[in-house]
């Protein structure tokens, strides 16, 4: 496998032109966002993950992590790179100042997690779940909670999980069965035993960290059924002391390892709780509001679930340059001298190419400005906080789908090479391959789209988004066509369509949205490189906007007819004649 090189010219790109960072420094929260801080952020979480995680990814595919006499073990050198991780305070980037976090903006710690992501993808799901399960416990937490858990959490020294998905429930969150009894009596008086098993619990098990805080739904005697009926805990692995030490274990376990297509270094844990009927833990905000409380953690993962379409797609196609140059394979069609060339010389390679480099940078753009958005919401601009709402399905669907697209087309690069496992090509794809799935599949993503966020303001905040994309696409014909189609299926969805008809248009008017937005934002850094930003990139990055603009875009608008054409087709057979 090729090193990891980090992207750091094409990153302060987005960061300044698509999340606008310039701007939030001038205001008092994030003053101290300077030019010279952020450069020196990205640069040097770019040094840490090409030098500590990188080296990892490929041990991890191969060894992955095991389950013994009930402990998880990474490979060698996990525990020392997270040790690393922690001391030089990565984790702490945009957390909150009152329990030990730097305070910067959330653009910052989603570049973090991209360059290590794009490093290690598999490693980099655990301090992506803490960092949800930080901001879960900011917002609902109780103050007694927050300063009891937060400190080590924000440091890293202990890290997060989320407990949603469980075996007969699924997507379907509502039916999840585990129970919360209150405690009545005696010194836990106040507290909850929890009881149920858990499925697809990342990071749920490891010593990496010195304490595993897990948050976990569960219902209450005489919750009502479904999602209104389900609470959020706060369940650690090792009891915590008043005076911040650890205590004796709880009565939790792994049971077992998923065994997966990828992310193999990342423990996919079945999680049992209270087998012995022991399991302590505290509720988090009111009884039967879990739901909405733990969604502060989805959405957030949401975000960076998106962001590792960007970290994959990046890695795959670093790999496949490298590969492209040095595999010699017959002579340029057409020319005179019949000597072999690097296959990077081939016109259908140097296509591939292209669109692995232009659908990443594109995911990036889209990536950072929704980044922006969210800070800028959490400043109180509230136009800002439905842009984000709009663009966290956009980005959570359409990048992980970039990302699995790219890695794809890494392993086509690589010819018979890419489908062995030596090179390493495989392994991108293979650890791609989960990310429209979880936090959400990207079906329900794009259900989300075409009912919650498109009934925003009205309908008015969607079909706003698009129509300024219109107006701002300026000598681009193609985008602004494509986003003048976008308003108006919006506006079908809204007044016309029924729910059968969103849905079944929903994944191709979540492509044909996301690509509208992502054009829009490379637009804008090919405006910005033409004024002289990022002089690195002067000869690299108008070509990857004008394939991005002149290729894919014209591609999303052909996703038209499957937006608009209804659901009658899709039931014309009984389920029994489709299957046959």
């Amino acid at each position: 496998m090729t090193p990891f090189t980090p992207p750091t010219a094409d990153q302060l790109l987005a960061i300044r032109v698509n999340a606008g960072i310039d701007e939030l420094a001038q205001t008092e929260r994030f003053a101290h966002a300077e030019a010279d801080l952020v450069e020196a952020i990205v640069a040097g979480v770019g040094q840490f993950a090409a030098g500590e995680f990188a080296p990892l990814n490929r041990i991890g595919d191969l060894e992955g992590a095991k389950l013994e006499n009930g402990r998880v073990r990474l490979p060698q050198g996990f525990e020392a790179a997270y040790k690393a991780y922690v001391a030089q305070g990565w984790n702490a980037i945009a957390s909150p100042v009152a329990h030990g976090g730097q305070g910067l903006p959330f653009i910052l710690a989603c570049n973090v997690l991209e360059n290590l992501g794009a490093a290690n993808m598999a490693f980099t799901l655990l301090p992506m779940l803490s960092v949800g399960a930080i901001e879960a416990l900011e917002h609902h937490g109780s103050p007694a909670q927050q300063a009891m858990y937060l400190p080590n959490l924000v440091s890293g020294k202990w890290s997060g999980t989320m407990n949603l998905t469980e075996p007969a429930a699924g997507s379907d969150v509502g039916a999840l069965r585990s129970t919360a009894t209150p405690i009545e009596a005696g010194p836990l008086a106040g507290k909850y035993r929890i009881n149920g098993q858990k499925i697809y619990i990342t990071w749920g098990e490891h010593d990496l960290a010195e304490n595993i805080i897990h948050l976990v739904l569960a219902r209450l005697p005489g919750a009502p059924e479904g999602s209104r009926g389900i609470s959020l805990f706060v369940v650690p692995k090792y009891h915590v002391n008043a005076d911040g030490s650890l205590g004796p274990r709880n009565d939790l376990r792994c049971v077992s390892l998923e065994h997966k297509l990828g992310i193999n270094a990342s423990p996919t844990c079945v999680m049992s709780y209270g087998d012995n009927g022991e399991c302590i833990g505290e509720l988090v905000g009111a009884p039967n509001k879990g739901l909405a409380a733990m969604f502060t953690m989805m959405n957030n993962a949401r975000i960076n679930v998106g962001n590792q379409g960007v970290q994959i797609g990046e890695r795959a196609t670093q790999q496949a340059l490298a590969y492209a140059q040095t595999r010699v394979q017959s002579a340029r069609a057409g020319s005179p001298d019949r000597t072999p060339v690097a296959i990077i010389e081939h016109p259908d390679v140097r296509r591939m190419i292209l669109r692995m480099k232009a659908l990443t940078e594109g995911a990036r753009a889209l990536l950072y400005y929704c980044a922006g958005q969210v800070d800028r919401g959490n400043l109180g601009d509230e136009a800002a906080k439905t842009r984000a709402e709009l663009l966290v399905p956009m980005l959570k669907a359409w990048g992980t789908d970039v990302g699995v697209e790219v890695a794809g087309l890494g392993i086509q690069i690589h010819g018979g090479m890419g489908f062995v496992e030596e090179t390493g090509a495989a392994q991108h794809w293979r650890d791609s391959r989960i990310a429209p799935i979880y936090e959400g599949t990207n079906g329900i993503q794009a259900a989300d789209l075409v009912t919650r966020k498109l009934g925003l303001e009205g309908g008015e905040a969607l079909v706003r988004l698009f129509e300024t994309i219109r107006a701002e696409a300026g000598g681009e014909p193609a985008l602004a066509a494509l986003a003048q189609d976008c308003a108006r299926i919006a506006r079908w969805m809204r007044d016309e369509a029924s729910l059968d008809d969103r849905l079944a248009g929903s994944v191709p008017f979540c492509t044909m949205a996301a690509v509208a937005v992502a054009g829009w934002q490379l637009m804008k850094q090919a405006k910005a490189v033409a004024a002289g930003a990022a002089p690195e990139l002067a000869a690299t990055k108008p070509v990857t906007v004008r394939f991005f603009l002149e290729r894919i875009v014209p591609e999303a608008a052909g996703l038209k007819a499957g937006a608009t054409a209804g659901a009658d087709l899709l039931y014309a057979l009984p389920a029994a004649a489709l299957v046959g």
